[in-house]
C-alpha cells in the first residue's frame, strides 16, 4: 500500500465519523440550516421582501415563501446578472453556473463563496465513503478522467460565467492535479466529439483507474477506446475498477458499459446540480443516496400527485414516508428559496435519509391520467431485458395520441445494441412491467382507452444526432427519458 492509498484511508475514517454525527442527527441538523439560512439573507433585498426578520419556524417560512422555479425567481437574477450586491444572499456570486433554460433561454444560476466548498466537499467525500466502506484505495495512485465541460469562463458583469462542470474544474485539490486528466488544453475543446476523440489519444496508454461522467457520455468514450484498441476497454485499463457518475440512472447502461468493459466494476453515484450538490452514494450494499443535510441546504418536500393543486403541503425531512413521489424543493446559500429545481425524488431508508432520483416534475406521461414517471419506464425495461441477450444504449418515451388506426398509445424510441428477435414480445414484457408498477395505466389499458405500447427501433448514434441537432451534444446535457409531447418523437417519425 502506497502513503498515499493509506492516507486516503485515514481521511476516509475521519469523514465517515464527522457524516455520521449529523446523519445521525437529521431534523436538527436541517433546522440548524433553516435558521443560518434565514438569518445569513435577512437583509439582502429577497429576505426583506419576504420579511426574513419576522420568520421564526419553518411554518412561518411556508406562509411567506412561496415555491418558485427559475422563471419566477429570475426578476431577483437578473439583478445578481446586473452586478448588483445583496439580491437573493449577502454581497455577489462569485460564479454563475450557466445552464440550458426549457423556456427562457440560458439560465444563470448563482455560486457564492458559501455554496461553493459544497459542491467540491460533497464530490470529495462521495469517493471517501467508498474507500472506508470497501477498503479499496490502491485506485488513487492512477490516473483518473472526469469528463466534463470546458473550463473557460466568460466574464458577467464582473463574475465568472461557465458550466458547472468546467467552473469545479478551478477546484480541484492539488493532491490530485498529477493523476487526472484529460489535460487541460483538452477539457477546453468546446466541440464534444472532436473533445472525445482527443481525449482517447490522451489517455489511451495511461494507468486510467477512476472514470466518471454522465453515462451517455462515457459509453461514446468507451466505444471510442474499443474501436481504438480492438479489445474490451477492462483489458486497456487493467486497473480501471471504478465508476463515478450522475444525471441518470445507470441501470438502463449497466448492461452495455459491462460488455465494453468486459468485466463488472464497482460504481457511485451523485446526484449534484448547479444549484447544489444534493446526495451520493455512500454505501455499496444499501440501494439509494445519502442526502446531505448540512451543505448549506434546506430541503422541503411537496408530493407529487399534490404538487400542481392551490398551496401544496410541504414537508420537511422528518415528516417525509418511504417509496412517495417527491417534488424537491431548496431553499441554499447561494440564494435560491422554495425553489423547484423540477426534480422528484423517493426515499429508500430513513436511518439515514437516503433517495433515489425518480424523475423530473415536466418529464412525465399522462395525456390520458396515467402520471407516468421516469422511473417506472426505466424499471420496465429493465425487468424486459432480464435473463436475456437484448441491450439498449438509449431510449425515450412519448404519447401517440391520435395514431393512424386502432387506439392511442404510448411510443418507445429505442436504440439497441442486441435486438430483441420477437419485437412485439418484447413491447409486451414491457408493458406488462409497466401495469405491475402503475396503476393508473393499467386501468387505461384494461379499460380499452390504451393499446400495448409500440417499438420503433432508433438507428445507431440516433439519439447523439438528435442532441446534436438541437445543440446539446456531450458535458451535462441529458436525454429526457419521457415527453408529455411529441417533439422529440417527431425528430425520429418525420
Amino acid at each position: 500500500m502506497s502513503i498515499k492509498s493509506f492516507a486516503a484511508q485515514l481521511f476516509a475514517k475521519h469523514i465517515h465519523k464527522k457524516t455520521q454525527a449529523w446523519a445521525n442527527n437529521p431534523v436538527e441538523t436541517q433546522q440548524k440550516v433553516f435558521q443560518e439560512l434565514i438569518f445569513q439573507a435577512k437583509d439582502t433585498v429577497f429576505g426583506k421582501d419576504h420579511h426574513f426578520s419576522e420568520i421564526k419556524t419553518v411554518e412561518d417560512f411556508a406562509k411567506q415563501v412561496p415555491i418558485r422555479d427559475y422563471e419566477e425567481l429570475r426578476p431577483y437574477v437578473d439583478r445578481m446578472v446586473k452586478g448588483e450586491e445583496n439580491i437573493l444572499w449577502k454581497g455577489k456570486p462569485i460564479y454563475f453556473a450557466k445552464t440550458s433554460g426549457t423556456t427562457s433561454g440560458a439560465k444563470y444560476i448563482p455560486l457564492t463563496k458559501e455554496s461553493m466548498p459544497f459542491h467540491i466537499q460533497a464530490a470529495r467525500n462521495a469517493i471517501l465513503s467508498y474507500i472506508y466502506e470497501t477498503g479499496k484505495a490502491d485506485f488513487v495512485d492512477g490516473k483518473m478522467i472526469f469528463l466534463q465541460g470546458s473550463p473557460i469562463l466568460e466574464d458577467k458583469n464582473g463574475i465568472k460565467l461557465g458550466r458547472l462542470s468546467g467552473i469545479v474544474a478551478h477546484f480541484v485539490p492539488k493532491y490530485l492535479q498529477k493523476n487526472r486528466m484529460p489535460s487541460w488544453e483538452t477539457n477546453c475543446i468546446e466541440d464534444w466529439e472532436t473533445k472525445v476523440d482527443a481525449i482517447v489519444e490522451e489517455t489511451f496508454n495511461e494507468d486510467m483507474s477512476v472514470i466518471s461522467g454522465i453515462p451517455s457520455w462515457v459509453q461514446m468514450y468507451f466505444e471510442k477506446l474499443e474501436q481504438k484498441g480492438g479489445k474490451p476497454v477492462g483489458e486497456i485499463f487493467k486497473n480501471f475498477n471504478l465508476f463515478i457518475y450522475g444525471g441518470v440512472n445507470y441501470e438502463p447502461y449497466r448492461a452495455k458499459f459491462e460488455k465494453l468493459i468486459g468485466r463488472k466494476v464497482d460504481s457511485i453515484e451523485l446526484f449534484p446540480a448547479s444549484e447544489g450538490f444534493f446526495a451520493y452514494q455512500d454505501s455499496q450494499k444499501e440501494k439509494g443516496m445519502l442526502l446531505l443535510l448540512n451543505s448549506g441546504i434546506f430541503y422541503e418536500f411537496v408530493k407529487s400527485e399534490e404538487f400542481f393543486t392551490e398551496n401544496p403541503k410541504r414537508y420537511t425531512i422528518g415528516e417525509v414516508e418511504l417509496g412517495v413521489n417527491y417534488v424537491l424543493l431548496l431553499s441554499t446559500n447561494a440564494g435560491l428559496w422554495a425553489y423547484n429545481i423540477g426534480d422528484t425524488v423517493q426515499f429508500t431508508s430513513l436511518k439515514p435519509y437516503r433517495v433515489i432520483v425518480s424523475g423530473r416534475i415536466k418529464h412525465y406521461i399522462s395525456a390520458f391520467g396515467e402520471h407516468v414517471i421516469g422511473k417506472e419506464v426505466e424499471t420496465a425495461l429493465k425487468e424486459a431485458m432480464e435473463n436475456t441477450t437484448i441491450s439498449v444504449n438509449e431510449f425515450t418515451v412519448a404519447p401517440q395520441i391520435a395514431p393512424n388506426s386502432g387506439l392511442p398509445y404510448h411510443e418507445w424510441f429505442i436504440e439497441f445494441e442486441n435486438t430483441p428477435e420477437n419485437m412485439d414480445e418484447f413491447a409486451l414484457k414491457i408493458d406488462n412491467a409497466m401495469r405491475k408498477q402503475n396503476v393508473y395505466y393499467d386501468d387505461l389499458i384494461v379499460g380499452k382507452v390504451l393499446r400495448t405500447l409500440v417499438i420503433t427501433k432508433v438507428q445507431k448514434n440516433g439519439f447523439q444526432e438528435y442532441m446534436k441537432s438541437i445543440g446539446k451534444l456531450g458535458g451535462q446535457n441529458k436525454l429526457p427519458r419521457l415527453s408529455n409531447d411529441r417533439k422529440i418523437a417527431d425528430f425520429f417519425t418525420n
